[in-house]
């Protein structure tokens, strides 16, 4: 029988079939009913890395002997389950995708897409059996890489096959942002997982995914197992896995900057809430141009103004000091320092008199942009208080002869403020110093003691601040405590 089989396809049907499969790109194996191999195009040699169809093996069973075949899962075919041998079985397998490697290789060299076609001349048995292979190896190889570096991918993704709009693939990236597995996401309809549903301009994503058109990068809100929802951006490609349309949606993490956001509002608020009820009168102006952006309460108080009248102008366009070339001096020394701290300023409201005030002032940032944080203290009463107390202090010692030393030091040393001057031995004051603190004592102002030495009153100033750092007080009253305690000062009176 195997014998007239041979005959027979060694007549010219045979060559016809030979000649017919020679110019075909698929590779073709042809078989005979008792499982002997009869021919091969070079296709099928081509894929099989061999130059002769007799190292395909002469039978099916040597076929088995020579080739591994694996399944795309990996898993190892035994010999009955190879095409060839399910082909001789009377097994049909249409498109069946096997990887093949020689005996002995440990990794697949190919990947063939197979299938099997029966010939028969007479509708009875099969007089011939041909194995169709389709080398899909760069198709799948490229599918591997894609799969790999879609899986590699720290942003979140997915893909949706768009002709069912079920989940086919998932990475890791978007398993960890939704905190479950990814089994748990493939295969879910959208329906079941619409990431869609809380999408900026939702009637054009809806429109472009039916159309299976690209999405641009929406925000949206994306569905979590324990109910809440995660700020996202999304946008959608369209792409092709294994030959079926899809949809590649990518994802970033927008929930941090809602957090950040929400919490930057919160304590803008709460600062916005304790600057405008503090009792300290505030205000904020632009580095630049020294505007006034914000005052609180208890600056309108201050100045008798409302913040309608303040915000948007400067201090000099109320004239709210009553020297700008202090107030400029002071600006100044904020660019170079970044603030000053507790400057003597008489501050002019729009009725009344004026104000004596301590400023405190730092340079911040509002919003991004480059401001000023202003403090002004209200010391009226209290420099009034001093005054006076310097004043009886001065008419007891015009005539405290009597006095012991001891109570003339106690009383000098007086102070509306119960605060410490430094003690005698402990400050040492240069010529000028001296001679500036003398002509403080003798009641002369910052101008009249620029001309009396024929200096600047911007140095004379710097002479008084250096000179108020030395003896630790902040005020001239202090000064002239200090001073009197030390038998300096009253030259005007002695030569009067």
């Amino acid at each position: 029988m195997a014998d007239q089989h041979t005959h027979q396809l060694h007549s010219p049907t045979l060559r016809h079939l030979e000649q017919l499969i020679a110019g075909l790109t698929a590779g073709v194996i042809l078989v005979d009913p008792v499982g002997s191999i009869i021919g091969a195009n070079d296709a099928a040699l081509r894929m099989h890395g061999v130059g002769k169809a007799q190292e395909l093996g002469a039978t099916a069973d040597d076929y088995c002997q020579r080739f591994c075949l694996r399944l795309r899962d990996g898993r190892r075919l035994k010999a009955r389950e190879y095409p060839i041998m399910r082909m001789l079985a009377g097994e049909s397998f249409p498109d069946l995708v096997v990887e093949v490697a020689p005996i002995g290789d440990n990794e697949p060299r190919w990947t063939h897409e197979v299938h099997d076609v029966v010939m028969d001349e007479d509708g009875g048995d099969p007089d011939c059996l041909a194995l169709v292979v389709q080398d899909v190896s760069e198709r799948y190889d490229a599918e591997a890489r894609f799969e790999a570096m879609f899986q590699a991918n720290p942003a979140p993704a997915v893909i949706m096959r768009l002709s069912d709009q079920r989940f086919v693939r998932v990475n890791a990236g978007f398993a960890e942002l939704c905190g479950c597995p990814r089994d748990a996401i493939e295969g879910r309809h959208l329906r079941d997982f619409d990431i869609l549903a809380r999408t900026q301009r939702g009637a054009e994503v809806a429109s472009r995914l039916a159309e299976g058109a690209t999405i641009p990068q929406v925000e949206a809100e994306l569905p979590l197992p324990d109910g809440t929802r995660h700020l996202v951006i999304l946008a959608g490609q369209p792409i092709e896995v294994a030959e079926q349309k899809c949809m590649l949606f990518t994802f970033a993490d927008l929930e941090p900057r809602r957090t950040a956001e929400t919490a930057l509002r919160a304590s803008e608020h709460r600062s916005t809430t304790m600057f405008r009820l503090a009792p300290v009168a505030m205000a904020v102006t632009s580095a630049g141009e020294h505007r006034l952006v914000e005052v609180n309460e208890a600056f309108s108080r201050l100045v008798g103004r409302s913040g309608h009248e303040l915000v948007g102008r400067t201090v000099d366009d109320f004239q709210l000091w009553n020297d700008s070339v202090q107030r400029q001096a002071v600006e100044e020394e904020i660019v170079r320092r970044g603030g000053v701290r507790t400057c003597d300023v008489r501050v002019l409201p729009k009725e009344g008199v004026p104000i004596d005030c301590l400023v405190s002032a730092e340079a911040i940032d509002v919003r991004g942009d480059r401001c000023v944080l202003w403090l002004y203290q209200d010391v009226t009463a209290r420099r009034h208080s001093e005054l006076e107390l310097v004043d009886a202090i001065e008419a007891v010692m015009k005539d405290a002869s009597w006095f012991s030393r001891s109570i003339m030091d106690k009383l000098a040393t007086l102070r509306g403020d119960g605060g410490s001057v430094a003690s005698p031995s402990s400050v040492e004051l240069s010529p000028r110093e001296r001679e500036v603190l003398e002509l403080i004592c003798d009641g002369l102002d910052d101008k009249a003691i620029a001309d009396r030495l024929g200096l600047t009153p911007n140095t004379v100033r710097n002479h008084v601040s250096r000179l108020y750092g030395r003896i630790r007080v902040n005020r001239r009253s202090a000064a002239v405590i200090w001073a009197r305690e030390r038998g300096i000062g009253g030259r005007l009176r002695e030569r009067g």
